[in-house]
């Protein structure tokens, strides 16, 4: 069914927005993702500060034409939906670690096609690189872990030193 003229410009207006207002957006193969599971997908993504949306590809090229990305852009084949960061969303690697989750539980119905992260192109590869970086909360306990091991093990040997004497 063929999108009114009206129609196709208020899309534009709202993948021009996607791409100018956020800093980290995937390109979503989602061939065959049931209807079931894509609700589930936008309520996972709504949960991480994130958005889904799914327009002709054709609308996604014109749109990323006025944008000013660096490198080339990724080939869009199949039916491309676009996951991305909402504005005010502090975890810049949510969206394409959401979907990369999604493809891993879903059996390949989702799956990473590409990406612009900080103003750059990137490729499947590099958006999967990004995707399994861990959350910040994780990142942070970590850290803490790293710092703690040391001194948690420079406690018990000096406990263990006192029970000899």
């Amino acid at each position: 069914m063929a999108i009114k003229k009206e129609k196709k410009g208020e899309i534009l207006r709202r993948l021009a927005q996607i791409f100018t207002d956020s800093v980290s957006v995937s390109f979503v193969n989602f061939h065959k993702l049931t209807v079931k599971n894509a609700q589930e997908l936008r309520r996972a993504m709504r949960a991480a500060g994130s958005g889904y949306f799914v327009a002709k590809k054709t609308l996604i090229a014109k749109a990323l034409e006025g944008g000013k990305f660096t490198g080339a852009a990724p080939e869009l084949k199949g039916e491309i939906a676009v996951a991305y960061l909402e504005k005010g969303g502090s975890d810049l690697t949510a969206p394409p670690r959401e979907i990369y989750g999604f493809e891993k539980k879903f059996e390949k119905a989702v799956s990473l096609v590409g990406g612009i992260f900080e103003g750059f192109f990137k490729s499947r590869d590099e958006m999967l690189v990004l995707a399994t970086i861990p959350p910040r909360q994780t990142l942070y306990a970590q850290f803490v872990n790293l710092v703690h091991s040391p001194l948690q093990r420079l406690a018990v040997v000096i406990s263990e030193m006192s029970k000899k004497k």
